[in-house]
């Protein structure tokens, strides 16, 4: 089959039509998406469950944070809320429910996000005279009709371009664009692995954080002012997929990457090692009498040096060795690098130094993950 290279759209075969409906699925390449999981295919942390404490700075589907400094959770998050039929060419969605009628505000904050690492923006130029355009698209599905909003701001958040778009139709799947011209100004950090650009989608920002839709501003705006407040209406619905952000004026079609590589994009942010009962994650070894230690190893390099979430609780853990399995309730981090972590337990082993053995999770609530977000 013949293939074809261009600077737009990468290596691409005769079913690609370069236009932005989603049925042309073509596995990509390249990254002509910036967006990691847009497709909202991933879900390590919950696997499917539903997320009722949206706390402000947590995350849901992989990649994507939550915005919500109003002091409760004001709505839920799950991949495929409410099993509607998603648009074509697609699997899974992020669906949001409001759980109450809150009224915003004016330093209220709702709303869910994906910051973009440098290294991952720093050809675009911005805050330069080479400064690129972008395009960003997705599609979208309300229960709520009207001007939308959100922005693209900076790591400083100091410069930001609120933008809008409409919803035309209740419970209706909907593909939007918005075009942002490259900013000139404003400080952008460049290929490290800091915040490079973030991307905001609100569900109800108050006056203080809300600005003039269509230009950029020296202000930390997350959203456009006179957008619809999701919150603000008891059990309103939003869903979204395909997310999109690429270089250029015209949104063209979605970026679709294989599984494996969507998952290990993910995986330099956060990476869920075990989760559920009888899962082995560690060769182990008796330190000394009374303390097993271990290394983890990550599949991917991770973005920094991580920090690790598990949980722990009677008797959830297991090391076995020479026919012998010691509970144990807990494990502790120590030395840990982007490429894997030491781990140890010094409080409830007991054995011969020297020994070796497998080191698994033996209760179903047990959950081993680390953490390098931006």
């Amino acid at each position: 089959m013949p293939i074809t290279l261009d600077g737009t759209n990468g290596i691409t075969t005769p079913m690609y039509n370069g236009s932005i409906t989603a049925n042309a699925v073509t596995p990509s390449v390249n990254m002509k998406n910036r967006i990691i999981n847009g497709a909202m295919v991933i879900d390590q942390r919950n696997a499917g469950a539903s997320m009722t404490s949206a706390t402000n700075g947590s995350y849901s589907l992989d990649r994507w944070g939550v915005q919500n400094n109003s002091g409760a959770s004001r709505f839920t998050l799950q991949q495929n809320a409410g099993s509607v039929t998603p648009p074509v060419g697609f699997s899974n969605y992020l669906g949001i429910t409001s759980t109450s009628a809150y009224s915003i505000a004016s330093g209220d904050v709702c709303g869910f996000y994906q910051n973009i690492e440098g290294f991952n923006t720093a050809d675009l130029n911005w805050g330069t005279a080479n400064a690129k355009t972008v395009t960003l698209s997705f599609w979208v599905r309300s229960s709520l009709t009207g001007t939308f909003g959100g922005a693209v701001k900076n790591s400083a958040d100091n410069y930001s371009y609120p933008f809008t778009y409409t919803i035309s139709a209740t419970n209706t799947w909907e593909q939007k664009s918005i075009t942002v011209a490259g900013p000139t100004a404003g400080t952008w950090v460049g290929a490290t692995n800091g915040i490079g650009i973030k991307i905001n989608f609100s569900l109800g920002t108050g006056a203080d954080y809300s600005g003039t839709a269509g230009s950029w501003s020296g202000n930390a705006y997350y959203s456009a002012t006179g957008a619809t407040s999701v919150v603000g209406t008891n059990g309103a619905t939003f869903y979204i997929t395909g997310v999109q952000l690429e270089v250029g004026s015209t949104a063209t079609s979605f970026d679709y990457r294989p599984y494996t590589t969507e998952l290990q994009l993910c995986q330099r942010y956060f990476v869920a090692i075990i989760s559920g009962t009888a899962k082995y994650f560690a060769m182990g070894s008796q330190y000394n009498s009374t303390t097993v230690n271990g290394v983890i190893p990550f599949p991917v390099t991770m973005r920094a040096n991580p920090t690790s979430a598990s949980s722990s609780g009677t008797n959830y853990y297991v090391f076995y060795r020479n026919g012998t399995g010691d509970d144990f309730n807990s494990i502790t981090i120590e030395g840990a690098s982007p490429q894997q972590t030491g781990f140890f337990n010094s409080t409830e082993i007991s054995g011969t130094a020297g020994q070796a053995g497998t080191v698994y999770a033996q209760n179903a609530s047990a959950f081993i993950a680390f953490q390098a977000e931006l």
